[in-house]
């Protein structure tokens, strides 16, 4: 059973490292190199959309024994991470209604985790 928790974490590690690398492609010049099919073929969007596929069949995996009405909560872990990555890599805002959102998402995911 922990061989799918693995696949699960590995999933929503490797659609957070997605989501960075797409706001990487998104935050460089889009207006002066071409709009949005410049921005598509960056190498940072490319990998980004391959780790997307990646999480996905990581996902799959997990569901072999996860139920999904625990698997697919627990991947809101991943807007906790993502604020912070926000914040902290490309100055994003961080306020406390936010932080008690984070605060809240996380308590849900951990009560749903223990129930598995």
């Amino acid at each position: 059973m922990m061989t799918y928790w693995i696949a699960l974490a590995a999933a929503i590690t490797t659609s957070l490292v997605g989501q960075v690398l797409l706001k990487s492609g998104a935050n460089t010049a889009v207006e002066a190199a071409g709009g949005f099919i410049d921005q598509l073929f960056r190498p940072a969007t490319m990998v980004g959309l391959v780790c997307y596929g990646g999480a996905a069949l990581l996902y799959i995996v997990a569901l072999r024994k996860i139920p999904m009405s625990v698997a697919l909560p627990c991947t809101a872990a991943s807007y906790v991470v993502i604020a912070v990555i926000g914040w902290a890599m490309f100055g994003e805002s961080l306020g406390v209604q936010k932080i008690a959102a984070i605060g809240l998402i996380s308590a849900g995911v951990a009560l749903l985790a223990t129930t598995a």
